[in-house]
């Protein structure tokens, strides 16, 4: 019997550690584009689903990682105001959940879609995947998040971000059945890959070289120049070398900044409909009612609670992942222990230092060719939320709703004083809100 037990859990181990394959991709991604530690996000990730796992009794076998919703708002607050005041925003955006999960239990499910109905949350979500279209724009051509640098000579950029972008997309589509759970990870794979070569059969030396002869020439013919960082190698190992191999994860603690709160809470009004949506996939996969039993209730407070703990750490906010989901209908194993064992192993992967350097030194332009991909898909999950609820758009007061949500955001309209100012996604998430409650001819 030992012996039995012995091998079941040992296969069982295995089984999670594919479960965080699956994830991985994504899961680094958001702290490699957002400037946090991997390493932190690793360990969050494993610690809010063994958090979220206490909440909901282990009953349903799902595993909670970076939260894309929360890149925008992220990269936003780091500039503003730095990580340790971001980090109380996104605590805040966990204890919205709370508050959700108090007004689900008190008022049933129903709450949810009558506060945040599809033409609420669909252009907020819109919004989150278009806001960020200019910045996966610039880092695919070499140039830093918000333009101001280059980087990475235009030339190799380009070959790089195509790659990776290309692999990406044709892995989703001619994939076999488990490739197609991991297509981003196949993608980062593959940039990475390409940025090796050139960096050893010296393309990207020669393309730099091309790159500052034309900046020479248009700066003697007194053209203005943006400022130029790139470097003779794509890849940079020296920081590798310097990791440990065991290392403490770099940790941040929160400081309380009530503008980053202000700012971030309303952009959890996506991600907390998008939790509903992927309690129900995980139920029609394993044939189980979650909503009925944990309850949503349980689901939403424990996802609060895992993105609260992770932004405790200095962590992403966490969400539930559909990958892992795919993976469980792929596999067809429902037993919630297994997320157990993804987490453990995200958490022993997280006190990997050299893990962590070597995810630090995946180049911009890999990230930006994938981010194309990523952030459009964000947007179509918007659309496909606006025509999934069968509303006519063209109805004045959907088309008021829906249309003020999208130029507030994307236009990036702003009130407030000097002190303090609503804009951006929070704007947009507040305004839906406000007005899908106060305009006539609700249904």
């Amino acid at each position: 019997m030992a012996a039995t037990d012995y091998s079941f859990r040992l296969k069982d181990s295995l089984l999670g550690a594919q479960m965080l394959f699956v994830a991985f991709g994504a899961l680094v991604l958001v702290p490699l584009l957002t400037g946090l530690d991997p390493n932190v996000a690793l360990f969050t990730a494993g610690a809010g689903t063994l958090l979220f796992q206490a909440v909901t009794k282990r009953q349903v076998p799902v595993f909670l990682a970076s939260s894309f919703a929360f890149i925008a708002p992220i990269i936003y607050g780091v500039q503003q105001w730095g990580i340790p005041a971001t980090m109380s925003g996104l605590a805040a955006a966990g204890v919205f959940y709370m508050v959700l999960s108090a007004l689900i239990k008190i008022k049933g499910s129903a709450v949810l879609h009558k506060i945040l109905p599809p033409i609420v949350t669909g252009p907020v979500i819109m919004v989150i995947g278009l806001i960020l279209a200019k910045v996966a724009i610039f880092m695919a051509v070499g140039k830093a998040g918000d333009g101001s640098l280059i980087l990475v000579a235009p030339k190799v950029a380009l070959w790089v971000s195509m790659v990776s972008l290309g692999v990406t997309v044709a892995v989703s589509l001619l994939g076999g059945r488990f490739l197609r759970l991991i297509p981003i990870l196949c993608g980062i794979v593959a940039g990475y890959a390409l940025c090796l070569i050139f960096d050893m059969t010296g393309y990207t030396a020669s393309a730099l070289a091309e790159f500052n002869a034309a900046r020479a020439a248009q700066e003697a013919s007194g053209a203005a120049l943006m400022t130029s960082y790139a470097g003779a190698n794509l890849v940079d190992f020296s920081k590798v070398a310097a990791a440990q191999w065991l290392s403490i994860p770099n940790f941040v603690t929160p400081e309380w900044n009530w503008k980053a709160v202000a700012f971030i809470v309303p952009v959890a009004i996506a991600p907390a409909i998008e939790h509903f949506g992927d309690v129900l996939a995980i139920g029609s996969v394993t044939g189980k009612d979650y909503l009925k039993s944990p309850g949503i209730h349980r689901t939403m407070l424990g996802d609060g609670l895992a993105t609260t703990l992770a932004s405790c750490l200095g962590g992403p906010p966490n969400t539930t992942y559909s990958e892992v989901t795919g993976a469980v209908a792929l596999t067809k194993v429902f037993n919630p222990g297994i997320m157990t064992w993804a987490a453990i192993t995200a958490i022993l992967l997280a006190f990997v230092g050299k893990l962590g350097a070597v995810l630090s030194s995946v180049p911009t332009p890999v990230m930006g060719g994938i981010m194309i991909l990523l952030f459009g898909a964000i947007t179509v999950v918007g659309m496909n939320a606006l025509v999934r609820a069968g509303k006519d758009l063209m109805e004045p007061r959907n088309l008021s709703v829906v249309a003020i949500i999208l130029v507030f955001g994307i236009g990036g309209m702003s009130f407030g004083t000097a002190d303090f100012s609503l804009g951006g996604i929070g704007l947009a998430g507040v305004t839906g809100v406000l007005l899908n409650l106060i305009l006539p001819g609700k249904d």
